[in-house]
C-alpha cells in the first residue's frame, strides 16, 4: 500500500497545477450554468492559491451559460446553434467567475485558444509568454477553447485534450480533471453495481482505454477523452488525477495526497 500511496504524497510538491472543470461540473440538470457550483469551485481553487500554488483553469460552461441566457428548453444539437450559444455564454461565464473570484480579491484573465495556438510556433510562443506573465503577476488564467469558431474542437470536446496540452506547455506539476464521477471504474457505476473504482493506473493500456466506455451525455468529452488526455500528459511526466467535482474540498484533498479519484502515474 505504501508503494501506491507514495505517488499521491508527491502531488503536494507540485507548484503549478492545471485544473480542468467540465460542463457537468458547472451546470444543472437542464444544462444551464449553476452559480452555486462555480462558487464552490472558486472557493476550493482559492485554497490552493493560498497554499502558494499557481493554478490554471481549463473551463467549460460557455454553452451552458448561453442556454440559460437564451432560455432554451433543451441543449441544441446543430453545430451552428451550439456555437451561437457559446458566443452568447462566454461573456456571462466570465462575469460569474469574475464575481466569485473578486470576492477574494483574485484577478483572473480569459484566454480563448484553438489547436493552432499549440501547433504554430509563433502563436505558441506568444501564448506561452502571455501565460508566464499572467502567472508572474499572480493572476488565475481561465482558459477555454474558442468554441464559437472552432468547429472541429467543439465537435469532439477537446477541453480535456486542451488541459493536457496546457499542462505540458505550462510545465505544470499536476493535472486535475474534475468530473461528475469519482474516477475510472471497471464498469459503468450507474448501470453496474459491481463496478469498482480504479485508484491507481500505472500505465494506460488498451484494456484501460476500453474501460473508459461511452461519452457523457451532458458534455462533449467523457471518460474516454479524459483517459486520452491523461495518456498525453503522463508521457511528458505529469501526473493526472480524475476526481469528482462535487466532493467537499476535492482540490485540497488531491493536493494533500488523499486517496481520492483515479491517479495516472507519469512516465519517468
Amino acid at each position: 500500500m505504501g508503494y501506491l500511496m507514495e505517488p499521491r504524497q508527491r502531488l503536494s510538491r507540485a507548484k503549478r497545477i492545471v485544473v480542468k472543470v467540465g460542463t457537468s461540473s458547472l451546470t444543472d440538470k437542464h444544462s444551464r450554468l449553476d452559480p452555486k457550483k462555480i462558487q464552490k469551485f472558486v472557493r476550493e481553487t482559492m485554497k490552493l492559491r493560498r497554499s502558494g500554488k499557481e493554478v490554471l483553469i481549463i473551463t467549460s460552461g460557455a454553452i451552458g451559460a448561453g442556454i440559460g441566457r437564451l432560455k432554451l428548453k433543451r441543449r441544441p444539437k446543430e453545430m451552428s446553434a451550439l456555437q451561437a450559444s457559446a458566443a452568447v455564454g462566454q461573456g456571462i461565464l466570465m462575469q460569474v467567475y469574475e464575481k466569485y473570484f473578486g470576492e477574494y480579491g483574485q484577478p483572473v484573465a480569459q484566454m480563448l485558444l484553438t489547436r493552432e495556438d499549440f501547433v504554430d510556433p509563433v502563436r505558441r510562443r506568444n501564448y506561452e509568454n502571455t501565460l508566464n506573465v499572467l502567472l508572474k503577476w499572480g493572476i488565475v488564467p481561465l482558459i477555454n477553447e474558442n468554441d464559437s469558431v472552432a468547429v472541429e474542437e467543439i465537435r469532439v470536446g477537446d477541453n480535456d485534450m486542451l488541459s493536457a496540452y496546457t499542462a505540458i506547455h505550462a510545465r505544470a506539476g499536476l493535472l486535475v480533471l474534475l468530473s461528475d464521477v469519482d474516477g475510472l471504474y471497471t464498469g459503468d457505476p450507474r448501470k453496474d453495481k459491481n463496478a469498482r473504482l480504479i485508484k491507481v493506473v500505472e500505465r494506460i493500456t488498451p484494456e484501460i482505454e476500453k474501460l473508459a466506455g461511452k461519452a457523457s451525455p451532458r458534455g462533449f468529452g467523457g471518460m474516454m477523452s479524459k483517459v486520452q488526455a491523461a495518456k498525453i500528459a503522463c508521457e511528458f511526466g505529469i501526473p493526472v488525477v480524475i476526481a469528482k467535482s462535487s466532493e467537499k474540498n476535492i482540490l485540497e484533498r488531491v493536493r494533500a495526497g488523499e486517496e481520492v479519484g483515479t491517479i495516472f502515474l507519469p512516465r519517468a
